[in-house]
């Protein structure tokens, strides 16, 4: 089956005689009271009926439709009970800060907005009362003032509306790691197209297959899980287990009861659950395919789970890209080349550009002049998965365009042998190292510590390092020999996981933290490209 429509996904996986079945961690906030089990007809109904409301709510073909809520795979299915009412679904983080998300629905002017009355208080707290900036509001749970409860609207006749492949399909927002997030447009051509029906390929060892059990621990706001949803339920694995959250001690029954093959995850989510692949008759045993994106894996979390499977080869496949793109790279890790200590040993490494699929070459910031290979500049791609714009700051996508060539924002360098190298985000980097790498060096050398952020401050100043630990505390002997050798960087900082500002994909925003720590958001960079 190809990923077409999303509209009837479930539908058509469902004539076809798809028996996979989903477990989640917690019931859907869109049907809290069916339960955590769910097979491929009941969804299709689920989508078919959840459309039908949308519809009777207000949501016209052309509409936007705009979803923020709590963290959970429903997000997809109200997307795609959306798209089959013919509206443009529009998914936002509910991680967002009210004020945030008050500029993003003041841009997307959605004719629906599907939240949560919990959220809804939460930004009426702060001033940000989004139910006035949509036509109608609904809840999935229960009545708020000026919103009703998407149960309560009576379904009207079942609805199935079609969309030309370059019409908008969905709308995604970027991270947002230095500000307010970019709304991304894309198609049914770019995203289902270009990207999912590329992924849905068979591919040897790496695809999926009808054994298979796919574990998904993601943002479902972004549009790599809205993607994901249509590759996976093309294939027709034999379970899926998709998680809301990542407490590891809450998770780990779940993932013991249906150990997954195929593991895909949130960088911040691989941190989060590691302690996981140390425990006996671990929860990863069974994984011969662990598929990180969004963000960079640092190579100890890599060895923990390569090392948790007790396949012969299991393999990790780290991807980069943007919301705007889809991914540009590829890089495959095995048990050996993670640790040898020579350049596999980093998270900056992305492999080679995706086949046939992908072209990057490197430019210099200021004139925008292509740079021979080895040199260090800004990564430009020319993709055909390209969005289609941003909504609302047309001009910002205009100038991120040159000649074809999309500006990524991130700086780098190609190899002899076409692999890229990354360096940071080119309004982080501060111009003496590579924060990414010096983050690489400390995550080796402190295995105590969940992560290791280095924050570029300009005019000349000392990087801040901050080492997040499960208890916000650093032995000054232990940084002081981690530090040995590296560059000059100011006296650290040690954290909890909860008091570091993140995206909803578990992003640092560190201009953000910057500013927490010091006062100041100064960035090292123009930002011109964020």
């Amino acid at each position: 089956m190809k990923p077409y429509d999303m509209g009837v996904l479930f539908d058509e996986a469902a004539e076809r005689g798809h028996t996979t079945v989903v477990h989640l961690d917690r019931p859907l906030d869109l049907a809290p009271e069916d339960g955590t089990r769910w097979t491929v007809p009941a969804l299709a109904d689920l989508v078919a009926t959840t459309a039908a409301r949308l519809a009777a709510a207000g949501a016209r073909p052309g509409d936007r439709v705009a979803v923020v809520k709590e963290n959970h795979w429903d997000y997809d299915l109200l997307a795609c009970a959306a798209v089959r009412a013919g509206a443009v679904p529009a998914q936002l983080s509910g991680q967002l800060e009210p004020a945030v998300l008050a500029t993003l629905l003041a841009r997307l002017e959605p004719a629906v907005l599907v939240t949560s009355a919990a959220l809804l208080e939460r930004c009426r707290a702060t001033g940000n009362d989004l139910t006035a900036l949509a036509d109608t509001t609904l809840t999935v749970d229960e009545a708020a003032p000026r919103a009703v409860p998407l149960a309560d609207v009576a379904p009207g006749p079942a609805v199935h509306r079609r969309r030309h492949d370059d019409e908008p399909l969905v709308i995604n927002h970027t991270s947002g790691t230095t500000g307010v997030p970019k709304l991304v447009v894309h198609s049914t051509r770019t995203i289902i197209r270009k990207l999912a029906r590329f992924e849905a390929v068979p591919y040897p060892g790496i695809g999926v297959r009808r054994d298979d059990t796919l574990l998904h621990a993601g943002s479902y706001a972004h549009g790599r899980t809205f993607c994901w949803t249509g590759v996976a339920f093309s294939r027709a694995p034999e379970a899926m287990v998709l998680l809301s959250g990542a407490d590891p001690d809450a998770t780990d029954p779940l993932l013991r009861a249906h150990p997954p093959t195929i593991a895909e995850a949130l960088p911040s989510t691989y941190v989060r659950l590691q302690e996981l692949t140390s425990r006996l008759d671990n929860a990863f045993r069974r994984v011969r395919l662990f598929i990180s994106t969004y963000d960079a894996v640092h190579p100890p979390t890599i060895r923990a789970y390569l090392a948790a499977s007790r396949r012969r080869n299991p393999v990790w496949m780290q991807g980069w890209g943007q919301t705007e793109t889809g991914p540009l790279t590829f890089r495959f890790h095995t048990r050996r080349s993670p640790g040898d200590g020579g350049r596999t040993a980093t998270a900056r490494d992305l492999g080679r550009p995706i086949p046939v699929k992908t072209r990057l070459r490197v430019v210099d910031p200021r004139t925008q002049l292509p740079l021979p290979r080895g040199r260090t500049g800004l990564l430009q791609a020319r993709t055909a998965a390209l969005a289609l714009g941003y909504v609302g700051e047309e001009d910002r996508w205009a100038d991120k365009q040159h000649q074809g060539w999309w500006n990524t924002g991130d700086l780098g360098l190609l190899r002899r042998d076409g692999s890229v190298l990354l360096l940071d985000r080119e309004v982080d980097n501060p111009g003496r190292f590579s924060c990414l790498e010096t983050e690489d060096r400390l995550e080796e050398r402190l295995p105590e510590a969940l992560e290791c952020v280095v924050l570029g401050r300009p005019d000349g100043k000392d990087p801040l390092p901050v080492v997040v630990t499960r208890d916000g505390c650093l032995d000054a002997l232990r940084w002081k020999t981690a530090a040995d050798g590296l560059p000059p960087l100011a006296e650290p900082v040690a954290l909890t996981w909860d008091e570091v500002p993140r995206t909803g994909t578990g992003k640092v925003r560190r201009a953000a933290l910057l500013r927490q720590l010091t006062g100041d958001s100064d960035t090292c960079g123009t930002g011109r490209w964020t």
